[in-house]
């Protein structure tokens, strides 16, 4: 038994009508032949051998009575891993316009609290001999990191795969009773206050230096209430933000429970290509700047292109090496600025550049664990009906401090096997909230940067679009490199000859 921490338990509360807490992937697989294409009993077969290397995937959540404190997570004794993996085909002739369409379908769809948190689709039917497996999972139980060591789990180095050590026989655990659940609320409770004192102590050592930090992004809250000024920022104008809110977009408004799926796939050694060509710049640089650019082009063409840079939140993985391995939700957000009112690709990559080293040095400033205790205070019960109010209210949307969500997920970088059948590809399926219709993730394989967008179907219907101009951006960026490189050697030999 495993009690959620305020953060995991914030992703349950979360849940309305037309959000939903959960995350997924979708990994595309080589099967040109019967044998090496992969069938539902082979994959349950696979899966079931890997069950004690992961946890989540046998355990349902517990309520606490009257949700005096945050639930916990229990074997499930009447576990069913068939109700759990499934499979389904695409009609001819599978292409992978049919394959995005339906998994938004899948993803549209929310888990079963019942159980354990997690589906498994098999599917079959994709063009060029491919097949794909769509996972989904609860954020409640994983963040991208340790959502990365399920995948580690389940997938092998080679098409023989390996030994995955012994299961032993699986007894679930007791099961506590009521009284038992409150006496472990009670003792919990009356640490809340020391907490608070611990958490306040460290909020306000950390603002003199978030306020000061150099090359610190304009942060609006911070300028207003401890500058007590709201004084213009020095440096890349193009940065610069005039309101205390996100500007508006068409994605920033409540969303319906309908999704939108978009996926592709680019060279990191392109990547690599304009990271080199341009000093001083990282490869999540350039994948913010692909970003910027496609969101600026896609606003432009929907005469929806704010005056103000679109603001973006990041994720960042707050994981120590001890707990490198441990399930649950340890993260933390920065904020940064996209330069989505630059129209020359190279300086808007500049920008990025600039605009990702302040929310850095900005994100450095706070504690680590701060979202993790600012969620750790309030009651499943409180939280929960906090969140609904926030929802029929439209609270998130009229305080919007960023207008989506753009994840860089770290991956692996060698061949991976599912069940014998090699991995072509792996694009992450994330979440969406009211306020915030539109998320970027992008996941790293075998020399390519996977991007995976997911969007409300009523407020980004051409997500597909989208996805274009973030191939198109990075294009770009390549030529772009290609000249800056032959004018540097230009310069460099006319400078030789003179001398």
């Amino acid at each position: 038994m495993q009690q959620l921490t305020g953060l995991d338990a914030a992703f349950l509360a979360m849940e309305t009508r037309t959000t939903y807490g959960h995350i997924g992937s979708v990994i595309v697989l080589d099967a040109p032949n019967a044998a090496t294409r992969l069938t539902l009993d082979r994959l349950i077969e696979h899966t079931e051998s890997r069950l004690h290397l992961l946890p989540p995937y046998r355990r349902r959540l517990l309520r606490v009575p009257l949700d005096l404190d945050q639930p916990y997570w229990i074997d499930d004794e009447a576990f069913d891993i068939e109700f759990h993996v499934r499979e389904l085909a695409l009609p001819k002739p599978g292409n992978d316009a049919q394959l995005a369409d339906q998994v938004a379908r899948l993803h549209a769809r929310p888990l079963d609290r019942s159980r354990p948190l997690w589906e498994t689709y098999l599917i079959h039917g994709l063009s060029g001999g491919r097949q794909a497996v769509y996972t989904k999972i609860h954020h409640a139980a994983i963040d991208g990191v340790s959502g990365n060591e399920i995948l580690t789990a389940l997938l092998d180095l080679s098409p023989d795969g390996r030994d995955a050590g012994d299961p032993g026989e699986w007894n679930p655990g007791h099961r506590p009773t009521k009284a038992e659940l409150l006496a472990r609320s009670a003792v919990s409770l009356s640490a809340q206050p020391l907490r608070a004192v611990r958490f306040a102590g460290a909020l306000v050592k950390s603002l003199p230096t978030l306020a000061t930090a150099p090359g610190r992004p304009r942060v609006p809250v911070i300028d207003r209430f401890v500058l007590d000024q709201v004084a213009p920022r020095e440096g890349n104008e193009v940065l610069q933000r005039t309101s205390l809110r996100a500007p508006k977009t068409p994605f920033n408004r409540p969303i319906t429970p309908h999704r939108r799926w978009g996926f592709a796939s680019v060279s990191l050694d392109d990547v690599r290509t304009v990271r080199k060509a341009f000093p001083g710049m990282t490869v999540n640089d350039v994948a913010m700047a692909m970003c910027a650019g496609a969101l600026r082009r896609y606003l432009a063409d929907h005469d929806a292109l704010p005056d103000e840079p679109l603001v973006s939140a990041v994720p960042v993985s707050v994981r120590s090496e001890e707990e490198s391995a441990a399930l649950g939700n340890r993260v933390s957000m920065m904020f940064a600025p996209l330069p989505t009112t630059e129209p020359d690709p190279v300086q808007r990559l500049f920008a990025t550049h600039e605009s990702m080293r302040g929310a850095k040095e900005q994100h450095q400033a706070l504690p680590a664990d701060l979202l993790s205790d600012v969620t750790q205070f309030a009651m499943p019960a409180v939280a929960a009906r906090a969140a609904q109010l926030a929802a029929r209210l439209r609270i998130v949307e009229r305080v919007n401090p960023f207008n989506l969500i753009i994840s860089n997920v770290p991956g692996p970088n060698v061949k991976l096997y599912l069940a014998g059948t090699p991995l072509l590809a792996t694009y992450p399926v994330s979440a969406i909230t009211d306020g915030q219709g539109l998320n970027i993730t992008l996941l790293g394989y075998l020399g390519q940067l996977h991007f995976g967008l997911l969007a409300c179907r009523e407020l980004v219907p051409d997500v597909d679009v989208l996805v274009d101009y973030l191939v198109d951006e990075l294009d770009t960026l390549v030529t772009l490199s290609s000249e800056s490189s032959q004018s540097s050697t230009s310069s460099a030999v006319q400078s030789g000859a003179s001398s």
